[in-house]
């Protein structure tokens, strides 16, 4: 039993094996079979990638091709166009396919159409205005053009290409540069800040008469200049003027607190002597200086005050020499003389002319300056000592208050011209003065009629006179040059009426003799007594 069993078991066994062993050579053969497939599908599969490839490659072969082409023949019409490219502005206005004379021309029309003759400004209710031609406003229009003509030809062919394409589809906007007058502008603005309905004012001092008069300022707006220039340059850049208001930048200051010191250092003034040199000649006139009245703490003290308005009393520093006092030494030339007689029974006249001479006496007047007779004399009245005397008024003689002191003015008028000094201001009188022929008297009514001449030489005059023993007597001294004249004076007679006398006089200039010129001083109308 045992043997038989033994013998069932190893043919089982045998049977297994030989399944076992069929199965794996059937195993590899379907492994085999597999990989001749996986090869067969490799091949297939590759030669199907091959023909992609080579498609692809025409395709791609085509596509350069055609953009070639196409780069080719746009840069050859971009290089024959001589026209600004497309999408190109210039502060917002298109210059796109103008040639650099219709773009100048459409720009500069822009800038004319777009800059008004006034700039306006406002703030809050507060309009004013500023001129632009006072600015000098000046756009470089060529430059602009020129930079606009460029964009798309500065670069390599393909530079130049990309860039047109760019430009094409996105504008570019080119800055067109402009210069003004800045100082001005700003002057402008500080002038406008004055005028603000709110504006700052500042605290201030002047003179009047004999006193100085000091004033609190008030906090109030100003102008900023800097932002408001800023904003109207930015306006005028971009053409942005008409029908547009341009806002006044403000901001609040509070006034300058009134420094003493400082103004008592600006108006003190030292006193100056008069003195001359003789090598060179020179005169240098003396001049008063200034000092406050009241001492500087009294001042200050009085900004303790609550008040508006200060006056602080000043007095006149008066020099140890004045011009005046020069004596001829300083002046060391006779230039003319005049005289002319009164009576000495008539002492009321004779006191006036005594009072007008002495007014004058020893004055100096500088080169260019003008002397006016009312000015010197002051007003004739009673507390100044003139009396009563024989004055012409409405063509009768009548007293009057200072009669007879037209003959001081004669008589300086007859030494002004032979002086051959410049007459600003002569007035004949109504009747031919006793004193004096037809046209060449003079006469002064105090408020209203002057007498006025001027030094019109190169060195200072002095004038000196005496009233006295029946004869006015006027000296005019100075320094003689080379091209002085002798001075010769002649009047005559023109007509005669029943009512009028008419006439003229003449100052005849001499060298050596010999007549330079002749010259008509005036033609007169005087009434017949």
């Amino acid at each position: 039993m045992v043997k038989d069993t033994l013998l069932e078991k190893e043919k089982l066994e045998e049977k297994n094996i030989k399944t076992e062993t069929t199965e794996i050579i059937k195993q590899e053969e379907a492994n085999i079979n597999t990989e001749n497939n996986l090869k067969e599908n490799t091949e297939i599969s590759q030669k199907e990638h091959m023909s992609t490839m080579q498609i692809f490659l025409i395709i791609l072969t085509i596509f350069i091709a055609i953009l070639l082409i196409s780069f080719i023949g746009f840069t050859v019409v971009n290089s024959k166009n001589d026209n600004i490219i497309s999408g190109v502005y210039i502060n917002r206005f298109n210059v796109s396919k103008l040639n650099k004379e219709q773009a100048l021309k459409t720009i500069n029309n822009r800038i004319e159409e777009n800059i008004p003759e006034e700039i306006k400004l406002k703030y809050n209710d507060y309009e004013t205005t500023i001129s632009t031609s006072d600015l000098n406003i000046s756009f470089d229009v060529t430059s602009a053009v020129n930079n606009a003509y460029k964009h798309g030809r500065s670069g390599n062919l393909l530079e130049n290409d990309l860039t047109i394409l760019q430009t094409l589809f996105s504008n570019i906007e080119i800055e067109l540069n402009v210069t003004l007058d800045e100082e001005t502008l700003k002057t402008k603005l500080e002038d406008i800040s004055s005028k603000l309905p709110d504006a700052v004012i500042e605290s201030s001092y002047y003179i009047e008469d004999s006193n100085l008069i000091l004033t609190k300022g008030k906090a109030g707006s100003v102008v900023d200049t800097e932002k408001t220039s800023a904003n109207i340059i930015d306006a005028i850049k971009n053409l942005n003027l008409i029908d547009n208001y341009i806002e006044i930048s403000t901001y609040q200051k509070s006034p300058t607190s009134l420094d003493i010191d400082k103004i008592h250092q600006e108006l003190y003034t030292e006193p100056k002597d008069a003195y001359f040199t003789q090598n060179p000649y020179s005169i240098y006139p003396s001049e008063n200086g200034i000092d406050f009245a009241i001492s500087v703490d009294e001042v200050k003290a009085m900004l303790n005050e609550d008040k508006d308005e200060y006056i602080v009393p000043l007095k006149i520093l008066f020099p140890n020499v004045t011009t005046n006092m020069l004596g001829n030494e300083a002046f060391p030339n006779l230039l003319s003389t005049a005289k002319t007689t009164y009576s000495t029974r008539d002492t009321d006249r004779t006191t006036n002319l005594v009072l007008a001479a002495s007014k004058i006496n020893g004055m100096v007047l500088m080169p260019g300056e003008t002397f006016s007779y009312n000015k010197t004399v002051g007003e004739r009245t009673i507390s100044a000592g003139y009396k009563e005397a024989p004055i012409y008024v409405n063509g009768q003689v009548v007293d009057g208050l200072g009669g007879g002191i037209c003959q001081i003015t004669t008589t300086l008028y007859n030494a002004v011209l032979y002086a051959n000094l410049e007459i600003v201001e002569r007035s004949n009188h109504q009747f031919v003065p006793s004193y004096a022929g037809p046209s060449l008297d003079a006469t002064v009514v105090y408020g209203s009629i002057d007498f006025k001449f001027k030094n019109s030489r190169n060195y200072p005059i002095k004038i000196t006179c005496s009233v006295s023993g029946g004869i006015a007597s006027f000296q005019i001294y100075g320094l003689a040059t080379e091209n002085d004249y002798q001075v010769q004076l002649t009047n005559r007679v023109t007509k005669t009426t029943s009512t009028a006398i008419y006439s003229e006089a003449y100052k005849i200039l001499k060298k050596n003799g010999q007549v330079v010129s002749t010259e008509l001083l005036s033609r007169d109308t005087y009434k017949r007594h």
